[in-house]
């Protein structure tokens, strides 16, 4: 050692420099990450699994391997034991040994584990682990979301995980993943027009977001999935609005199978409401309205479904007490009584059932025509679960006069159709009133969740799964802090929630955007002097009492969103990521553009009501100098919807050619209509 002292400075300097180099590129050793799997482990189990371990990759920079329970262990590394009693021999063991708390009663079904214990060469090993295969994957992702980092809903927020240590991993407390309240929370797949068009390819489901969407909700405790316009919803193919959209629409059944495998194998159940109308086998119209006449054409039809359609995979069959084409009440064209008519109808249709999938599970969701039919005495067999569905907003219109022994579930909404475009927040509204629904009613059999076209409506649909999950623990308060504060510092977080809960405040009365939309028809009908035609339908006169009627609402909710507006901005200027632009800040400006047009609408509508009531021109005149204004703020609806997120991913989400056909849409040539009529009463 000390014949390198000897050397000459330069010589030792050189030396030094390279020994440093050295030590720089020398790196510990990396341990790899190994998962543990049974050698009985279901197709379900390995998905979950083969999930944890992408998730793993996200925040790791070791190798992470899915081994046999079988294989030799390396003498190093980070090891989960992943499985169940019946899939992992390991996990059986541990439990007969004491070592880990588990059984298929314990916690029971759709319950699980995280532990930490010790395998047979002392290696220390985290335990993942399930009464049953839906406990085990709620547990693997409730330890993904909570220890990892992962966000349940990260294709959708774009929030990313950070990067994470050995040490990281190990902090946690073992924890007891308790069985969720609700045994069976559906998501209903309704009103997606959205979802399927932003890509371009109008009503084709887009495979990466449609199964992303069911990656989500898996996550989020959703193990089922109602499939609804996968299959044709008859306005595809026969509403005038949807026929100049797409003429040639055909369902691709094939791919309509592909999608009921998928969920199947994220572990989702498939739900099928088998009304008549779809295009996979549509029934005629006429024979929809009585069933007298036409019971063995209907029978016919549910045979064909569960015998030559993707609809034999069906594992939870709804059946509304409805028409049966279109979705609206039933009214019998031959004298008969409804309530004698679904009586029946129920009796059969669930003895077909019962003939191709005995114990599968069936569910009557009542509609307001249905709940009234309930309380009127209409019964089905006492195996159907009944869900009792609120008016669109989180709230009921009607309440059940008694349960009469039935098992009762809800149908809820995280988004609706008359505010499909913009959210209406309501975590506080989702608390109240599942709650004293479980309460007084025990409807925790059973929960569908409409959420439209999804992305729109994150926050409600985890609220839901929240408070289904463990009503007990669900805060409403809470929720929205917790929530925000995921995704945005505390303080832009604060400003969100004051936002959304304005915003909620803007909807009061059900006065959704959509609904927002057909108050514009009827100013326009008003303002041009035409009826509103409708397609199939007869048309409505022009009338001003019918305009008259919104200007307080319209005022109302225009106060309530530049609050809104306002506390959105304020978190912009702290937080100006994409998702709280997407989320928070868009949504209001995109509602507040429509209701500054309608504003100006039922201002010319009062000064043309003036004119009429005096003869005075200088109010006609008024009303035609509001014309410019009208038309800038109707482009600037169009720019705004046009120009959409920042994240190019989703560009083209509110682009008017991609929106649900609802309520139509104004535009330019409606202006033009007024700015006729208008010269047509100057004198």
């Amino acid at each position: 050692m000390t014949e390198i002292f000897k050397l000459k400075p330069v010589y030792l300097l050189g030396l030094i420099s390279a020994l440093v180099l050295f030590l720089a590129c020398t790196k510990p050793e990396v341990e790899n990450y190994y998962l543990i799997v049974g050698e009985n482990l279901t197709e379900v189990e390995l998905s979950t699994i083969n999930d944890l371990k992408a998730d793993l990759k996200k925040v790791i920079n070791s190798e992470v391997s899915i081994i046999s329970e079988k294989e030799a262990l390396s003498k190093t590394g980070i090891f989960f034991v992943l499985g169940t009693i019946e899939s992992n021999m390991l996990i059986k063991n541990l439990a007969s040994e004491d070592k880990i708390a588990l059984s298929s009663k314990k916690p029971g079904p759709r319950g699980g584990i995280w532990a930490k214990t010790r395998l047979l060469n002392e290696q220390k090993a985290i335990v993942i682990a399930g009464s049953d295969v839906q406990g085990l994957q709620y547990s693997i992702y409730d330890f993904s979301q909570e220890i990892l980092g992962v966000d349940p809903l990260e294709y959708w927020t774009g929030k990313l995980p950070h990067k994470k240590s050995k040490e990281d991993i190990y902090n946690f407390t073992p924890k007891i993943i308790a069985p969720p309240k609700v045994p069976v929370l559906t998501y209903f797949e309704n009103d997606v027009d959205e979802l399927a068009n932003y890509r371009g390819e109008l009503l084709e489901y887009d495979w990466e977001s449609y199964t992303e969407m069911i990656n989500s909700l898996i996550r989020l405790r959703y193990n089922a999935i109602q499939l609804f316009d996968m299959l044709g919803r008859p306005e595809f193919f026969i509403r005038p609005e949807y026929k100049k959209l797409k003429p040639d629409y055909q369902i691709d059944v094939s791919y309509v199978e592909k999608m009921i495998d998928y969920a199947h194998e994220k572990g989702m159940k498939v739900a099928i409401d088998f009304a008549l109308g779809y295009q996979i086998h549509p029934m005629q119209e006429d024979k929809a309205t009585c069933w007298k006449a036409y019971k063995e054409d209907w029978l016919k039809a549910w045979r064909y479904y569960l015998e030559e359609t993707p609809l034999s995979k069906t594992d939870i069959f709804i059946l509304r007490p409805r028409h049966q084409v279109w979705d609206w009440e039933y009214k019998s064209s031959c004298g008969e009584s409804k309530i004698e008519v679904f009586n029946e109808v129920y009796e059969d249709f669930g003895n077909l059932v019962d003939e191709y999938k005995p114990h599968a599970t069936k569910v009557l969701v009542c509609y307001s025509d249905g709940m009234e039919m309930w309380n009127e005495g209409f019964r089905p067999p006492k195996d159907w679960i009944v869900l009792w569905s609120d008016h669109g907003f989180g709230e009921f219109e009607y309440l059940p006069n008694t349960t009469d022994g039935y098992n009762f579930g809800t149908y809820m909404h995280a988004g609706y159709w008359l505010n499909h475009t913009v959210h209406n927040p309501y975590p506080e509204k989702v608390e109240t009133v599942m709650k004293d629904m479980f309460q007084n009613y025990g409807a925790d059999n059973y929960c569908l969740v409409n959420g439209q076209n999804f992305r729109p409506f994150l926050l409600n649909l985890e609220a839901y799964s929240a408070v289904c999950n463990n009503p007990q623990t669900f805060n409403g308060d809470d929720f929205y802090t917790s929530w925000t504060e995921r995704y945005f510092n505390k303080e832009a977080a604060q400003h969100a929630v004051s936002s959304m809960k304005w915003l909620h405040k803007a909807q009061v009365g059900r006065k959704g955007y959509v609904e927002h939309l057909w108050e514009i028809r009827e100013a326009v009908s008003y303002l041009s002097n035409a009826p509103i035609r409708r397609p199939g339908k007869t048309p409505i006169p022009f009338d001003y009492t019918r305009v008259e009627g919104d200007y307080t609402t319209t005022a109302s909710c225009a106060e309530n969103l530049q609050k809104s507006l306002i506390e959105a901005r304020k978190g912009w200027e702290i937080d100006q990521g994409d998702f709280y632009h997407a989320y928070i800040l868009l949504p209001v400006q995109i509602y507040s553009d429509l209701i500054a047009f309608e504003t100006t609408l039922h201002e010319m509508s009062k000064l043309k009501k003036k004119y009429e009531t005096t003869q005075n021109t200088k109010f006609l005149e008024e009303a035609k100098k509001l014309l410019p204004k009208a038309k800038k703020e109707l482009e600037k609806v169009y720019k705004r919807r046009e120009s959409g997120d920042l994240d190019d991913k989703w560009k083209d989400w509110y682009a008017i050619k991609n929106r649900r056909q609802n309520n139509g849409f104004p535009n330019i040539a409606m202006l033009k209509a007024i700015e006729d009529n208008f010269n047509k009463m100057t004198p």
